[in-house]
Order: structure tokens, then C-alpha cells, then sequence
């Protein structure tokens, strides 16, 4: 049987960060995304992948031929995003009338969950099925009303929470027949201006086909927002064992899993408690506190005493001496002055607010700290409060205290400007 991973969309919740890379090359425990969702498929034995790329495809094509997978992997472009039901439409000739699984390029599952799916879709010879996952706010997905015997007699896209059928989620991994492509073809765009599969399901769904829900008992989360990364990273990072290739100095001191990479030094007085995985050829250290559940890339510099927590470095970044760094996600290529940190608890210990497609959304977490674009530098002194967005290239200069979003590309002077409501 063959997978199709959609991979096209632009991330758009996810920017800063995805305004210079594919939502899908984000990394976590420093492998990107789409890598973690294929090596799942591919232990669900399916070896014949269809990726349907778009945006930076460049980005996602690059890495994968270089990472010689264990699979065929086919690169079919979307030139437009269209929605899902587009996405899934273009395969059509690639798949031919054989069943094939689709599956959401942002979700992680264990290959048990895939297999499953494969496996009622074949006893119960449906047109689809789909899996499925109990969720608090319905009104974010697709959702399901289901009969007992598991067959679906509803599905509808991003209901108001009091009209939903119920609270059973169209988790985003589906099995389809080709009765699909014929759906497709009598699908209408949505209010958002898209063809959605779970329209083209529910046509499946009035032509009297046989449509299922398989309910997920196994490990099941959609990265969708930037707290979604943290939270991807601790569930990845729970698993590893250590793995020492570079230089650890005598009097550093490494608790619990963690992982080095070649080339990389860990100076003296420097305390790593895992989980944890560094990179190639980093420098981290002397006197610094990595604590756990932080992924440190490549060719990272963390200076003298400074702390990060539950965070993801990315590339090249140089985090200066005596800063702190807190349940955050930094990208390429940042250098941050000494004494920049960032704050991870707002001063009443409430929930932390981060801006989302220009609207504030309630992360429901009691820390959080930031999401900062690629090639962000900070002078000395810099503080960050929790939720806030830097943009990809911004300059902050010595002494800002940041209350606000910046934007890409900005230019912040103590004596010109500073950033507070």
C-alpha cells in the first residue's frame, strides 16, 4: 500500500519561524519534523511514500535525498494551496485504484496507529476511514457524530462548540479507496476558501459508502502551534539514550540521557541533565546549565554561566555569557548579547498569551517563553517577556526590556525606541 504525506502548507501559525523554512524542516530532539513522520510510516511498513510539497519545497527536497531513508520517496509539487481535498486530488494517477493512506505531515503517531488504520479499513472494505481523537474544543476540527460499530454518519470541518456532533476529531491520518477521487471532484470550497477532505468525505458519506473511525489509544499530537514543538520535543526526547561522540572536558558533568554530537566540546564546570541532545561541532560552556528537555543544534555556542531550560536552539546560534534562555525556541543563526534573558512566567503566574495570526491565543500553559526567527541579535542586557515574537534579521539594541511583538527585520535603539504597552 502506498503513503501520501501532505507537506505543501505554509505554517502560518508558526511564524516567525516558518517565514524562512517549510513548517515541516522545524526540528525536534534535532531532526525536523517530516523525518520524524516518515521514519513512522515506514515502520508501519510502508515503504512507497508520495510527499505533496509547496512551500520551500526546495528545503524538504534537499534534506530528504540526502538522508537516504529507508523508502522510495516521490516529490509531487502543489503549486497552489488549494486545501486538503486538492492536496490528496493530485495524487490520483500516482495511486491508481489501489487503497492508500493519507496522512497530515504535522502529526506524530506511533506506526502501530497507521497499521491499525490499514488494517479496519481492509475488514471493513470502506471507502474511508479515518482516525480518530477525543478533543476539548471541537470547534478547531473536523469532527465526527459515529454510530457504535464505528461507522461515521457525519463529519463536519470547525463547528461552533455547540452545534458539534460530538468531540471525536478527525485526527488527520485517513485510508482511502479511490471512490476519494470522485468525492473530490464534487467538492465545493469552504467558507475559508479551500476544498477540504472532510467535505469530500461527507459526499462519500451521503453517496451511502462505508466510512469508519478508528479511535486512537496510542500516542497521538498535532504540531500546529509553537507550544505544540515544546511539547513534540519532550515526547521525542523521553525516549533517547545516551550517545557520546564529542569531547566531554573532566570536570563537566553529563545526568541522565544525553546526547553529543562529533566534534562537539562540553567544557569544564558545564552540568547537562538529560534528556537532552547537542549537536555537531558545538561549544558549550565552561560553567553553563543545560537542563532538561533541550535539543541544542549545530555549531551552537552557549557561553559561561548561562542557563537554558526545556528549549529548542537551532544552527549556528551564539547564546552569550550570563543569559538565560526558558521554555523557548530559538532559530538559526541568533546572537544574543550578554546578560539577554528571557522571561518564561508572567508576574502573576497566569496562563501565557502568544499573538497568532494577529490574535491573541491563550497557550494554557504556565510557562512559556519565546519564539525567535533566524539571524536575531540582542545587545547586553536585553530583556524578553514570556509569549513574545521576534522577527526573523530584528536588532535589539543594550538595555530593551521587549513587552511587544517585533517584526522582521526591525531596528530597536534604547534612546529611539522602546517596544511596551
Amino acid at each position: 500500500m502506498k503513503a501520501v504525506i501532505l507537506a505543501a502548507g505554509k505554517g502560518t501559525r508558526m511564524q516567525p519561524l516558518t517565514n524562512t523554512r517549510a513548517k515541516l524542516m522545524l526540528p525536534i530532539a534535532n531532526k525536523p519534523v517530516i523525518e520524524h513522520v516518515i521514519r513512522a510510516v515506514i515502520n508501519a511498513d510502508l515503504r512507497d511514500i508520495f510527499l505533496v510539497v509547496g512551500y520551500r519545497k526546495e528545503q524538504i527536497i534537499e534534506y530528504l535525498k540526502n538522508r537516504k531513508l529507508p523508502a522510495q520517496i516521490s516529490f509531487i509539487e502543489q503549486e497552489q494551496q488549494l486545501g486538503t481535498a486538492h492536496a490528496v486530488s493530485i495524487v490520483k494517477n500516482k495511486v491508481k485504484d489501489e487503497p492508500f493512506v493519507v496522512i497530515n505531515g504535522d502529526i506524530l503517531v506511533k506506526p502501530s496507529i497507521i497499521i491499525q488504520a490499514v488494517k479496519t479499513h481492509q475488514e471493513k472494505k470502506a471507502s474511508a476511514t479515518l482516525t480518530l481523537v477525543e478533543v476539548e474544543d471541537p470547534s478547531s476540527y473536523g469532527v465526527v457524530k459515529i454510530e457504535q460499530d464505528g461507522e461515521i454518519k457525519k463529519i463536519v470541518e470547525k463547528p461552533k462548540a455547540s452545534e458539534a456532533p460530538s468531540n471525536f476529531a478527525n485526527a488527520g491520518l485517513y485510508v482511502f479507496s479511490s471512490d476519494i477521487f470522485d468525492a473530490i471532484e464534487k467538492t465545493t470550497k469552504s467558507t475559508r476558501g479551500e476544498l477540504e477532505i472532510t467535505a469530500s468525505i461527507q459526499n462519500l458519506i451521503n453517496w451511502k459508502k462505508r466510512v469508519y473511525g478508528l479511535f486512537s489509544k496510542d500516542y497521538w499530537m498535532e504540531i500546529s502551534k509553537p507550544w505544540d514543538l515544546l511539547r513534540a520535543n519532550q515526547v521525542v526526547l523521553k525516549k533517547i539514550e545516551s550517545q557520546i561522540l564529542g569531547n566531554i572536558e573532566e570536570r563537566a558533568t553529563l545526568k541522565g540521557p544525553v546526547q553529543v554530537g562529533d566534534g562537539t566540546t562540553i567544557r569544564n564546570g558545564a552540568y547537562t541533565q538529560g534528556p537532552v541532545v547537542i549537536g555537531e561541532n558545538c561549544d558549550i560552556g565552561p560553567n553553563c546549565y543545560i537542563r532538561p528537555y533541550t535539543s541544542i543544534g549545530n555549531k551552537v555556542r552557549i557561553g559561561n554561566a548561562v542557563e537554558v531550560k526545556n528549549s529548542i536552539i537551532m544552527d549556528y546560534a551564539h547564546i552569550g555569557h550570563l543569559s538565560y534562555i526558558g521554555d523557548s525556541i530559538i532559530g538559526e543563526k541568533c546572537n544574543f548579547g550578554a546578560g539577554t534573558k528571557i522571561a518564561n512566567l508572567r508576574f502573576d503566574e497566569g496562563p501565557i498569551q502568544v499573538k497568532i495570526k494577529e490574535q491573541l491565543e491563550n497557550s494554557k500553559l504556565r510557562k512559556f517563553g519565546a519564539i525567535i526567527g533566524d539571524n536575531v541579535k540582542t545587545g547586553i542586557g536585553v530583556l524578553i517577556n514570556p509569549g513574545i515574537k521576534i522577527g526573523s534579521n530584528a536588532r535589539i539594541g543594550p538595555g530593551i526590556v521587549v513587552y511587544e511583538d517585533v517584526e522582521p527585520g526591525a531596528l530597536l535603539l534604547l534612546d529611539q525606541k522602546i517596544i511596551k504597552k
